[in-house]
């Protein structure tokens, strides 16, 4: 048997959990998923239009290492009309392959080894890996559905150590649906300030917020100056495919990432970059059908989860239920195992998401409404039958 050519850090890192259930789904037929965390809406028209052209004028060429300017003049006007936050779309913003390279761009900057980083969890699966890829330590605060899966900032500034380097946000949050309210912010805010932390915000589904207010963190006063913003257009504008984020913070910050981003990738897909801008200048409508699409799917799912006995939190961000699965007698990886080769139905295993998660899965509805009804149906029969 010949030695291991691979690092510890890989070694050692646990492989996703929603990989797992994909992987079987895909060995399956007429498998209804709910466990993919992507629009089910084609990228709206003059979007792709927008591709199509920046291919026909043949901007088939690396970009600037930060990004085409347009869009980051576009993307920090946007910002300060909606959040009033200011951004020098020169020196402070970087165009990135998707909120997934910024975030490796922003630990790979930021960490030294055995530094710490503060996570809420449930979390996007992605956080703790790539904390600890970079050499970091991700340290996990809990939150519970009995607290509307608030980060606790009294559980945060307790976990908070010698070796704490920066605290990491993700709200509207995946998997739980969860936005965290502004008082709760603040708070995190007053603690990063005194102990002098980076606040690490990812704000992937800012538009995807149902009758409640989006918080931009770098909004509060002195926040702007220790913050690294993520954003991108995968989830809001429905382009996954296109590979689309950015990062905004501090000329210093920006500048480390951008240092790390000139080697690994050069430059964010340059057509994708021209249909970021077409969506900042024509995608508001197409948002706001998407989102009242979403709307009457949340309320449909949730409300017939509750009454399968599978209590469940109201989201109003982004597009997951998380529902509680205790009562069922299974644990999570058990329940989401079952349910899709005895069903046909595809949900995320609430572990997948950190230990907070455990006892819950994740449903996404953004599926259409047909599917949705026949999952749930589905659902239903195997619960009664436990």
């Amino acid at each position: 048997m010949p030695k291991s050519y691979l690092s510890k850090a890989v070694t050692n890192l646990k492989p996703s959990g929603i990989r797992k259930f994909f992987d079987i789904a895909a060995t399956m037929d007429d498998v209804i998923s709910l466990g993919i965390g992507e629009p089910d809406f084609t990228t709206p028209q003059p979007i792709i239009e927008a591709g199509v052209q920046a291919l026909q004028r043949g901007e088939t060429h690396y970009t600037s290492n930060s990004g085409i300017l347009p869009l980051r003049e576009a993307i920090a006007e946007n910002l300060q009309n909606r959040y009033g936050v200011q951004y020098d779309p020169v020196n402070e913003i970087v165009i990135t392959v998707g909120v997934s390279e910024a975030l490796y761009l922003t630990f790979t900057a930021l960490l030294d080894p055995g530094d710490e980083v503060i996570i809420p969890t449930p979390c996007f699966v992605s956080y703790q890996a790539e904390v600890a890829l970079a050499g970091g330590v991700p340290v996990e605060i809990y939150t519970t559905m009995e607290d509307d899966f608030q980060p606790d900032p009294a559980l945060i500034e307790k976990a908070i150590t010698p070796k704490t380097k920066a605290i990491l946000l993700g709200y509207p949050n995946n998997p739980t649906g969860a936005v965290a309210s502004r008082e709760v912010l603040e708070e995190i805010g007053r603690i990063a300030e005194k102990h002098d932390l980076v606040v690490i915000s990812d704000e992937i589904y800012d538009r995807l917020v149902y009758g409640q207010e989006h918080v931009c963190f770098p909004a509060f006063p002195g926040m702007q100056e220790r913050t690294l913003l993520l954003g991108g257009f995968s989830k809001d504008y429905a382009m996954t495919g296109w590979r689309i984020g950015y990062a905004a913070g501090p000329a210093t910050l920006i500048q480390g990432l951008v240092r790390i981003h000139q080697f690994s990738v050069m430059s964010a897909p340059t057509v994708s970059q021209y249909g970021a801008l077409a969506a900042l200048k024509v995608g508001d409508p197409y948002i706001n059908e998407m989102l009242a699409e979403y709307d009457r799917r949340r309320k449909f799912i949730v409300e017939n989860l509750n009454a399968l006995g599978l209590p469940t939190f109201e989201p109003h961000g982004a597009f997951y239920a998380f529902p509680s699965i205790h009562n069922t007698g299974l644990d999570d990886e058990r329940f989401a195992e079952r349910l899709l080769l005895e069903e046909k139905v595809a949900v995320v295993p609430g572990s997948s998401f950190g230990d907070a998660g455990i006892g819950f899965v994740r449903c996404s509805y953004a599926t259409s409404y047909e599917k949705l009804e026949i999952a749930l149906e589905k659902i239903g029969r195997f619960v009664r039958r436990l």
